[in-house]
């Protein structure tokens, strides 16, 4: 497993054990459940979040969101690196 802050374009990001991602119907918004935790997930968020099933590298769902947004891969490379960074640091997600 490499630690957050060595984020190869080759890591497989997936939620740890016991940490879900799930649509809150009834209030219209995702939410991140960790064990005694939750977390809003805005809607970019949650589309990352998607993705980090320890199957797809980074390098992969990189593409898939510059495809899916129409915006070049270097432009959301560093956003999603920091947001993968922080909920790795906050113990929600692993490589």
């Amino acid at each position: 497993m490499a630690e957050a802050t060595t984020m190869e374009l080759d890591a497989k990001p997936r939620l740890r054990r016991g940490v879900r991602l799930v649509r809150d119907a009834a209030r219209g918004q995702w939410t991140l459940l960790a064990p005694e935790r939750i977390f809003n997930a805005d809607t970019v968020a949650a589309e990352v979040l998607k993705r980090c099933d320890g199957k797809a590298t980074l390098a992969s769902i990189l593409d898939q969101l510059a495809a899916e947004f129409s915006t070049p891969r270097e432009r959301i490379e560093a956003d999603v690196r920091a947001m993968l960074k922080g909920l790795a640091e906050k113990r929600l997600l692993e490589f």
